[in-house]
């Protein structure tokens, strides 16, 4: 295994939207294994591969505080939508920013598992959160398109400022 490289905003290539996966094979659990010790390693519990620079759709998640729950999914589509909360969503794109995104309560996902075997998971709160999340980042959207044109921009400046403070530290 080894670790990816995560993008940042605003890189451009956040926006690809990610192509279906057709072959399953060690390339593709290669992958899963790097996204999911990348996102540990930066102390994440999802991670899209757009967010690596491979603009397939898969996603990895784990919400659980023992990191045993581990979760990928291929080709992942949301089946059933219910319900609304808002969460205060983080992304490995956007580092140190936090903002009150309003998603589904529950999600129903059709998907594939890493060997192409068809899988139904149904979820709700934090964890339905972080999959329309990493389902948005292999459509090419990210958490902050979300907000009012007002509360984005004053993320990105404060985003821009923690570069700057960083670059010069």
């Amino acid at each position: 295994m080894s670790q990816l490289s995560i993008l940042e905003f605003p890189d451009p290539r956040l926006r690809t939207r990610a192509e279906p996966v057709h072959t399953f094979d060690a390339k593709l659990k290669q992958l899963v294994a790097d996204m999911f010790e990348t996102m540990y390693a930066a102390n994440g519990v999802g991670l899209a591969a757009t967010q690596v620079d491979v603009h397939q759709r898969v996603l990895v998640a784990d919400m659980s505080d023992d990191r045993e729950h581990p979760l990928a999914l291929i080709n992942a589509q949301i089946i059933e939508k219910e319900g609304s909360q808002v969460y205060q969503e983080g992304c490995l794109s956007f580092p140190g920013l936090y903002a009150d995104v309003t998603r589904a309560l529950k999600v129903k996902v059709r998907a594939q598992d890493v060997d192409g075997q068809e899988i139904i998971v149904e979820v709700e709160g934090p964890l339905a959160v972080c999959i329309q999340h990493e389902l948005d980042h292999l459509d090419g959207k990210v958490f902050v398109d979300y907000l009012s044109a007002l509360k984005r921009t004053l993320l990105l400046k404060r985003l821009e400022k923690q570069r700057k403070q960083a670059a010069t530290a």
